[in-house]
């Protein structure tokens, strides 16, 4: 037997008020108390920028309400109706949304850390003591057409999930569970699933363009027309490391001993083609001039490293570390570099004496989501690249040339240093 569930309706005071109270009681203070929000109707209700974590909306109705910057840790969405509701860069790390109705909801850059997005069904007892299943209107563990694109969904549970057509485009899905998950059609470009359990998942038609699947577990996985265009797999890109004919030691250590020579010992290291990902790390190393174009550089440890006047045109260098590293004069034309971490790097002009510099050339390059806070951008030629989502929090941008550059949702200070900076045809800019 179903029973139908009424709702209770707030209104907005209403509910600032129990958040009040939720707030002082998650600072321990006198007169706080846990938000019980569970059978509540919020449709339409603002939450933003609220911190609600640990509180209790099993069975509620979100419909359409604002959670953008809310902090929802361990919140329980059991059941929820989340349609159309907006949890744009949100904190739900742990958060219960089993069964719960995302249809057409907003999480881009939403952070579902160890969230449970399995099917879900309520019941309760009667006084009898028997048990009966409670309806909630919206379908269980629904996702169809929600956005989450940039969102970390990292060891999230998934499995049996919902989500056709839904926008999942540069989230990272590292560890999540998608167990017989129905995603046809949805949209994975450039989303980051290795290591992702996607047994028995429906695939069909679904967009894996440039998705990185390397660990990923794919066991009668339905992939009937799904576009895997430069998708990453366990299978190398183009040469390995073993080709090279020498260890990568002896060859750096020729590359060091011609750039201290200018050129006149040892040999320039050209590692043009060849996928890395199995190389020893390269960390603080000495790659000045070093040639990689369309090198799969993809999660390596560059922290530090010296890429001074290097031609990396084209490699793959997506979530790789290479904060602190000295590019000056680099060339990384259409490149990867979405989800890297290139806090502090040093993208000055490499001068050569008073009339001759290189200035760095990063035109045409992908940094979607990339952690840029910090960095020197002086001069550097970012003309054509896609900024959207980076982090460009204390970057000196005078004299960039940002002409044709796409920088939605990029976090820039409203004092930024744009001093010269060309700005023709830029999109998204906000400051």
């Amino acid at each position: 037997m179903v029973q139908a569930r009424a709702l209770k309706r707030l209104d907005q005071s209403q509910l600032d008020l129990m958040v009040r109270r939720h707030e002082m009681f998650r600072n321990a203070r006198i007169g706080g108390a846990r938000a019980n929000l569970s059978f509540c109707d919020l449709s339409g209700l603002d939450l933003s920028g609220r911190d609600l974590a640990h509180a209790d909306f099993v069975g509620a109705c979100l419909r359409g309400a604002n959670l953008a910057g809310a902090r929802l840790d361990c919140a329980a969405f059991f059941v929820a109706d989340l349609r159309q509701a907006n949890f744009d860069g949100a904190s739900l790390i742990k958060a219960d949304l089993r069964g719960a109705c995302l249809r057409g909801a907003i999480l881009v850059g939403a952070n579902l850390f160890e969230a449970d997005l399995r099917d879900g069904s309520l019941a309760e007892k009667d006084r009898s003591g028997h048990l009966h299943m409670v309806q909630i209107d919206g379908n269980p563990a629904e996702a169809d057409g929600a956005d989450l694109s940039g969102a970390n969904l990292t060891n999230a549970r998934l499995s049996g999930i919902m989500a056709i057509h839904t926008d999942f485009s540069d989230a990272v899905l590292r560890g999540c569970k998608m167990v017989r998950a129905t995603m046809r059609g949805a949209n994975f470009t450039g989303s980051n699933m290795e290591g992702a359990d996607l047994s028995g998942a429906d695939l069909r038609g679904a967009c894996l363009r440039g998705a990185v699947l390397t660990g990923a577990t794919m066991v009668m996985t339905d992939l009937t027309e799904a576009d895997m265009d430069e998708a990453l797999t366990d299978k190398p890109v183009g040469r390995v490391v073993a080709e090279l004919g020498r260890s990568l030691d002896d060859l750096l250590a020729d590359h060091i001993a011609w750039v201290g020579s200018n050129g006149t010992q040892g040999a320039m290291l050209d590692l043009s083609g060849f996928d890395l990902r199995h190389a020893p790390s390269l960390a603080h190393g000495c790659l000045t001039m070093l040639r990689a174009l369309g090198a799969t550089l993809y999660g390596l440890d560059l922290t530090g490293v010296q890429l001074q006047a290097a031609v990396l045109d084209q490699s793959d260098l997506r979530g790789a570390k290479l904060a602190d590293g000295d590019l000056r004069g680099i060339s990384l034309r259409q490149a990867k570099l979405n989800n890297a971490d290139l806090r502090n790097v040093n993208l000055r002009p490499l001068v050569f004496d008073e009339q001759r510099s290189r200035p760095a050339d990063l035109s045409g390059a992908k940094f979607r989501y990339a952690d840029l806070s910090g960095a020197c951008l002086r001069a550097v030629k970012l003309n054509g690249a896609d900024l959207s989502f980076a982090n460009l929090r204390g970057c000196d941008l005078t004299r960039t040339d940002l002409s044709g550059a796409k920088l939605f949702g990029a976090k820039l200070e409203r004092r930024a240093l744009l001093e010269g900076a060309i700005l023709d045809g830029v999109a998204g800019l906000k400051l």
